[in-house]
């Protein structure tokens, strides 16, 4: 029987990097328990006002967060955060599959401008890896807002 994942991210700004993760995505940030969003709720919003009612003190209201597939394919990523700050190259990384079924030139051009994007969010660009037929079609190295490696494949 298979299992279900969900991916952790050890982050100093939890909220910050799932908005960021949730918008690279395509991911949705869930509003709290028993809640449900307006339309163009910001969740974020609805979490402080949730955690406040509860009794939850101000210092903890970016201890956690979250991003889920609307749809409910995908793995589940929390972000908890930490004191210690990133001191090496993350040893797992996210592949994100941004040009599937595309080759050469028109694979690359479809990672440099879902790169574009992702910078516009907070991301950085790392390096770029050329098609080398027929090991590897090229892809681009890129950090989050907080360091952590991923591709854009």
């Amino acid at each position: 029987m298979s299992r279900t994942i969900q991916v952790t991210f050890d982050a100093h700004d939890p909220q910050s990097l799932s908005r960021f993760w949730a918008d690279a995505m395509g991911y949705v940030n869930p509003p709290p328990p028993g809640r449900e969003l307006e339309p163009g709720q910001d969740p974020f919003d609805a979490w402080h006002a949730f955690l406040g009612e509860v009794g939850v003190p101000e210092s903890e209201w970016n201890s956690a967060s979250a991003a889920e597939d609307p749809d409910g394919d995908g793995p589940r990523l929390f972000f908890q955060r930490v004191p210690e700050g990133k001191t090496a190259k993350n040893r797992v990384h996210l592949d994100l599959r941004a040009a599937p079924g595309l080759q050469g030139e028109e694979r690359m051009a479809a990672l440099e401008a879902e790169a574009e994007r992702l910078v516009a969010l907070g991301a950085t660009r790392v390096e770029r890896h050329e098609p080398a037929p027929p090991m590897t079609a090229g892809h681009l190295v890129m950090a989050d807002p907080e360091g952590n490696e991923f591709c854009l494949d």
